[in-house]
């Protein structure tokens, strides 16, 4: 997904910032695709870049059946149709432009930073990274989760918490060997995680009854929009957790665009043909669409082996999901070492792998602490920060356009700035409705949380000014160089 100007082997830093209204304006990478070191290392192609997309956002429809339970046949059908051109084309639209004209493994950080200054970029850095690594704890849980059907001391006390200690360290080890190993397990895993969903349909086909996908739901059935716009929303998300891989795509001015292009409509067609297989295969009260559903409806349809198959599917999902966002929150950390806003010392790399070895310890840590909190309102505090996240990432899209036209873009989005403000106003509005109706306690612990990366802001201001710890230069400073 990440994309280059350049080959990899050739700097962009020594090149000055030109004129805003300079056709051939271009702003630099991060550091690491301006090193030898970086044209020595194996580059993700286009096939594995687009399965750890799709591992970055969905990983299976698993999980969409809340959008049933909380609004009835008809409008799930309509939202798996209609939200992707909301939110996930303009999210991979601009994750696709952004990531083509600053090609660095920092990603989002580097976007913010480049619009708004580097204590933006910080921030950005802070509320991504921490919803990122956050959400990362759950995936372990829910493998063990399926494993205890078959072991059942896992289900509570040690035995347990070393099953999630053990399985987060092994997962995390898988990351350290290397991205591009990490890009064709994903490869396998949607094969291997999508096999029953392929099954299940083909099965289902002949006891469909198309009427079943005109239901508004059963009667007297209140609608729960809050469930619905949040199940529609966490389940097509996350299209820019990928551009802080940009500095390991081999050839991103065209990879990236293309696997952006091929996994939204993979994504969005593994969501919408086994909801259309169930629902109209399935007849169940509504209130039985819960987290889950799927399996039991491959149990209704195909028999208990469909079911099993399922729930094992559902365990490797979750793999998938916990190498790509690990993946993408340990190069985020590299990426904000390369360009200054973390010491340098964060951008170290494996010997003999070539991985971000302290981002992956650092995520690995903080998801095992995670990972033994009752973390509800931790976790929906980390979804609550990755909404203003977004905000500043349209705002910093909407910015660059605006204030730099001539930036070089090997990929842009074909609109022009009053057309783009409304393709970013409409998914922002979303994102305000969602967190105007979230609950104190998340408002509390999100206020925490960016308070904490305001701080840290400081500190490393304060190390830097008096060079208490060693950084990289600032981008400023390697455009001037």
């Amino acid at each position: 997904m990440a994309d280059k100007k350049q080959s990899p082997n050739k700097s962009t830093n020594s090149q000055p910032l030109a004129d805003s209204s300079s056709p051939s304006q271009t702003l630099p990478t991060t550091a690491a695709t301006a090193t030898s070191s970086a044209a020595a290392r194996k580059k993700l192609t286009l096939i594995p870049l687009i399965f750890l997309i799709y591992f970055e956002v969905a990983g299976g429809p698993y999980g969409e059946e809340p959008a049933v339970q909380a609004a009835g046949p008809l409008l799930a059908i309509v939202g798996f149709i209609v939200f992707p051109f909301i939110w996930s084309v303009p999210e991979a639209l601009i994750t696709a432009e952004l990531s083509t004209a600053f090609p660095g493994d920092g990603g989002f950080v580097i976007w913010a930073d480049r619009a708004f200054g580097p204590f933006w970029g910080s921030l950005m850095g802070t509320w991504k990274l921490l919803s990122g690594v956050i959400n990362i704890a759950a995936f372990p849980v829910l493998c063990i989760d399926y494993i205890k059907k078959i072991a059942p001391p896992l289900e509570s006390g040690w035995p347990r918490r070393i099953a999630v200690f053990s399985s987060t360290l092994l997962l995390a080890l898988l990351n350290y060997v290397g991205l591009t190993i990490v890009g064709y397990v994903a490869v396998v895993l949607a094969f291997l995680s999508l096999l029953p969903f392929i099954l299940m349909t083909f099965i289902a086909i002949p006891k469909i009854h198309p009427h079943r996908w005109l239901s508004f739901g059963d009667k007297g059935v209140k609608k729960d929009w809050n469930l619905y716009l949040n199940t529609l929303f966490w389940n097509l998300n996350f299209w820019d957790n990928v551009s802080t891989l940009a500095g390991e795509v081999e050839n991103p001015q065209k990879t990236f665009p293309m696997a952006l292009f091929v996994s939204v409509i993979f994504t969005c067609v593994s969501y919408l043909i086994p909801l259309l297989a169930v629902i109209g295969a399935v007849d169940v009260e509504q209130s039985a669409w819960g987290s889950g559903f799927h399996a039991q409806a491959a149990g209704i349809i195909a028999g208990k082996w469909l079911k099993i198959l399922l729930e094992i599917g559902s365990c490797l999902s979750g793999i998938g999901l916990f190498e790509a966002q690990l993946s993408s929150s340990a190069y985020q950390i590299l990426g904000m070492a390369e360009i200054g806003i973390l010491p340098k010392f964060f951008a170290s790399r494996a010997k003999w792998f070539n991985t971000p070895w302290i981002g992956i310890v650092i995520c690995t840590a903080i998801s095992l602490a995670v990972s033994y909190m009752n973390f509800t309102d931790i976790v929906a505090s980390a979804n609550f920060i990755y909404s203003l996240g977004m905000l500043l990432e349209f705002s910093a899209f909407i910015w660059l356009r605006w204030k730099h036209p001539g930036i070089k873009r090997p990929f842009q989005v074909p609109l022009r700035l009053p057309a783009l403000i409304v393709m970013c106003l409409i998914p922002s509005a979303f994102l305000v409705v969602l967190m105007v109706f979230t609950h104190k306690m998340v408002l509390v612990v999100s206020a925490i949380m960016t308070a904490a990366g305001i701080v840290w802001f400081g500190v490393m201001k304060i190390c830097k000014n008096k060079k208490i710890l060693e950084f990289n230069p600032p981008l400023d400073a390697i455009e001037e160089s």
